[in-house]
């Protein structure tokens, strides 16, 4: 999971976990290390995540004019 998690650095992603309370979580992976990854929200909070407990990394999908889609988990 580290190495494919790598590839989705400094892009905004939806990330699910089986421990986080609303099922996701969203932000900019801004480092992958062994058994973590350091996400930052929009609002600039940094958090920390287990990769033990990440199911799904999804980029967060653009319409083609490069606006945000809605997302319905």
């Amino acid at each position: 999971m580290k190495e494919l998690a790598k590839q989705f650095i400094d892009k905004e992603c939806i990330i699910y976990t089986i421990t986080s309370n609303d099922g996701s979580l969203q932000g900019i992976i801004k480092e992958v290390c062994d058994g973590g990854m350091i996400i930052e929200s929009i609002s600039g909070e940094r958090q920390v995540v287990n990769l033990d407990f990440v199911t799904r990394i999804r980029e967060y999908p653009r319409k083609k004019n490069g606006k945000k889609k809605s997302v319905f988990a």
